[in-house]
Order: structure tokens, then sequence, then C-alpha cells
């Protein structure tokens, strides 16, 4: 009998997702704010990202300290719901850090070690609130709801950067950076007691506080004689091939799009004032991604399944448009867009619901598209570069329910060390900046770099479903409300 997904439990944990990709996207709001106002060079505007993403490496290596320092789990001490309302209390201290760091002609310094608590409040959240929504419902299908809740956060990432924009420059124009540094306040002050409201109703929800991690490790395997019981997660090789795959997924989905404003700007003309809704439309991509792959986590018979995969990737498709047509941009040339999703519908279908299957049609389907990319010009290689995120859309799920399958108790430890490998987007993006010069391979083959990423990720699909098999696990296993 497979579990069913407790649907008020999860509608209340995915809220955190939807703050994550809230906050980050609007981080690009604030870049060009911050450069002009404390008159910043473009390496210095860049700690902003910085910061924010180192944070979650720090957090992640401050978890493993403090569980190791306290002989157990933090999370298993302090309970789930209550790490994801510290989390929250943490980040909302963040918050209020900016009042006084824009205050009279403001402090750059302490605008950035306020982002970074901000996101080390939200590593504790990720490192809490992935492994939940996996348990919430049948650990199978685990994939389909962190696809879901992937979903709500890439709609985070859409409204985001329209209502700070708007917040601090009172239009969403693109390209304003006409505002003052005291504009910033009121914005991150509201978001702070949106924090503490949703710490507090955390706190009083029925997530559970405790998981028997052991009882979940035996449900996900066929035989729980083959369940591995290792004295650490990094023992389990299905979490270390893991780890390195998220670091080259967050690696690749980062340095794609970091990159894409230079390409354009060298080989088709466009400028980097213009590019806001080429750009937008790849973290829709996403979206569109992720909610086409949540279909199966609604238990709907095969039938309303099928119509699901086609509505669901167009109505995500439509909050682009409709919020980038908000934004007064001309919208008739990204169309032709809605062709290219065809293929990631078709790649959904085939996966069947499979983790490992889904993992591996995808960066077949991201090596495809890069290569295409760096073999054509104009408007074809960059939708063929932009298509690059309805590729990651769903992996980001795929390997951490393949990483942390099988690993009982040291889940939390296992959730913590593929949260720290988020660095990974920093560092990729970095190498495929320094092949892009001219000296060398050029910015368009210096995609070559996310190619390699997509390789691992298939070799990835491949190696961990024959490892998990051998601990008795396999998602292959056709599982009840699959939707596929």
């Amino acid at each position: 009998m497979n579990q069913k997904t407790n649907w008020s439990q999860f509608g209340t944990l995915i809220t955190v997702f939807f703050f994550w990709g809230f906050v980050a996207a609007s981080n690009d709001i604030l870049i060009p704010v911050f450069k002009k106002a404390f008159t910043l060079t473009q390496l210095q505007s860049q700690l902003v990202a910085v910061a924010f993403y180192v944070a979650y490496t720090v957090g992640s290596l401050i978890y493993v300290g403090v569980s190791s320092a306290i002989g157990g789990d933090l999370l298993n001490k302090i309970g789930y719901k209550n790490g994801i309302a510290l989390g929250l209390g943490i980040s909302a201290v963040g918050t209020l850090l900016f009042y006084p760091a824009a205050n009279g002609e403001g402090s750059f310094n302490l605008m950035i070690t306020a982002l970074f608590i901000v996101a080390l409040g939200f590593s504790l959240q990720q490192i809490a609130a992935n492994p939940l929504a996996v348990v919430i419902g049948d650990p199978k299908t685990g994939s389909q709801r962190l696809n879901m809740a992937g979903g709500i956060n890439n709609f985070g990432t859409t409204i985001g950067p329209l209502l700070v924009s708007f917040a601090i420059f009172g239009s969403v124009s693109s390209g304003n950076t006409d505002a003052s540094i005291e504009s910033v306040k009121t914005p991150y002050l509201i978001l702070g007691a949106a924090f503490l409201l949703v710490a507090l109703f955390f706190k009083f929800s029925s997530i559970p506080n405790k998981i028997d991690l052991e009882t979940v490790a035996e449900k996900e395997a066929e035989s729980g004689s083959k369940v591995l019981h290792k004295k650490s997660a990094i023992q389990y090789p299905q979490l270390v091939m893991g780890m390195i795959g998220i670091f080259v997924y967050v690696g690749v989905e980062v340095s794609t799009a970091s990159n894409l404003p230079e390409y354009m700007r060298l080989h088709v003309g466009i400028q980097t004032e213009q590019i806001a809704p080429y750009i937008s439309l790849y973290w829709a991509s996403l979206m569109i991604g992720r909610w086409t792959a949540s279909v199966g986590a609604f238990g709907v018979s095969a039938a309303k399944a099928k119509v699901l995969n086609f509505v669901m990737p167009y109505l995500a498709f439509a909050v682009f448009l409709i919020v980038n047509t908000i934004a007064q941009h001309d919208m008739t040339q990204f169309y032709i867009y809605g062709l290219v999703i065809i293929a990631m519908i078709a790649g959904d279908i085939l996966s069947k619901g499979s983790p490992a299957r889904m993992l591996l049609i995808f960066s077949s389907m991201g090596i495809v598209a890069l290569v295409i990319g760096m073999l054509t010009s104009g408007m074809v290689s960059v939708f063929a570069f932009i298509s690059v995120g309805l590729f990651c859309s769903t992996l980001w799920p795929c390997i951490f329910t393949l990483a942390v399958a099988g690993l009982g108790k040291h889940t939390n430890q296992g959730s913590s060390l593929l949260i720290m490998m988020i660095m990974g987007g920093g560092v990729i993006a970095a190498l495929q900046g320094w092949v892009a010069d001219d000296s060398m391979l050029g910015i368009q083959y210096s995609y070559i770099v996310g190619a390699l990423c997509f390789a691992y990720l298939a070799f990835y699909a491949i190696r961990v479903k024959s490892i998990l098999k051998s601990q008795g696990i396999d998602y292959d296993v056709k599982t009840t409300g699959a939707g596929h």
C-alpha cells in the first residue's frame, strides 16, 4: 500500500520554497542599484551573489559541525518544523539589517552581510525542507513533489524581481537604477515580517517535527535485508556521486544564464539593457519544466495526467508572458518558444516518473541544446541556450531524491552535504567565464563546459540506478498515481 501525500503539510512546506526563489532572483535587482549607489566595479557588485551563495556552503558546514559537537543530528534534536522556523528567524534577522545598512549613504559591507545572513537561514531551511518534501508521501514519488515545490520556487523567481523592482523604483521598467539606497529598506522589512509570520505558522502547523528515517529507508527498498547501515552518510556511493551531481548541475544552470548576456551582445547584437526578457525566459523555463514534472504528484488518473502534461507547461509559459507584458516588454518574438517546450514535454512523458530515467533523458537533451547553440547563430542559438533551463528544471529533484535514497538516519547529514555543493554555481560559472576569453575558446564555444556537466549527470543517472538496485531500491517500479 503506497503512502499518500499529506497535502495540507505539503502546502505549508512549499511556502519556504517560494521565499528562496523570490529573494535569490530579487538579488539581480539589487546588483545595479548597489553598483550605482556605492560606485562599485562590476566585480565588486557581484559580491551580492557571492555572499548569497557562499552562505549556503557555510551554513551546511555549520550544520555538520554543530551536529558533530552535540553528538547527534541537529534536526533530529530540535525537530524539523522547529528547524525551519529557526531558519526563518535567522533570515528575518538578515532582512532587519537592511534598515541600518540603508541609512544615509548606506553601507555596502553591511548590505552583503545582511544578504549572507538571509541565505544562512535559507541553508537550514533547505536542509530540513528537501527531505520533508520527499517523505510527506510515498518516497518513490518524492522527486515529483520536489518538482512541484521547485515550481513554486520558480514562481517566486518570476514575480520576485517584478515586485521588488516596483517597491524600489515605483515601476518595473528594465534597466532602471535611479533609486535612493534608502528605498531598499521597505521591501526587505516587509519580507522580514513575512519570514517571522511564516515561522510562527510553521511552529503551530501539523508538519512533523520527527521523521523515522530508518522506516523511510525500509519503505524505499523492495527488500529490507538489502538496506545498508553505514556509520556516515559519506560512505554511501549514491550520495558522494550525487554531491558531484549537485555541484555540476547548479554550475551549468547558473553559468548558462550568467554568460548569456555577453554572448548575445557579441554575437546577436542585443545590448545588456534589452536582455531582461531573455533572462526571464531562462528562469521561467525552469518553472515550465517543474510544473510539468510535478503532475505525477497529484495522484490523478492516467488520462487526466496526459492532459495535464500539456496544460501545465503552457500555463507556466503564460505566466512568463503575462509578467513580462506587465513589465512592458514586446513578447511577439517569444511565441515561437512554445514549440521548443514540446521537446521537454516528450522527455517528461518518456521518463514515466522515474528520477533516474528523467535525469538521463533531460541531461542528454541539455547536451543536444548546448551543441545546437554552439553550432548555430542568431536567435536559433539564443533559444537553444535558453532551453537549457527547460532541461535543468527537474534535475535538482532527481539528483536529490537519488542521492539520499536509502540513507536512513543519515538523510539529514546527506542533505546538508548536498546543500553545501550549491557552491558549484560560482565555480562552474567562473570556469566558463575563463575559457570564454577570446584567447581560448571564445564565448560561444565556452558552453562546452556546460555540456561536460550534463555528460557527468547522464553518467550518474546510469550508475546510480545499479547502485540503488544493489541496495534493494528501484524507482522504476510502477507506483500508484505516478501519472505517466
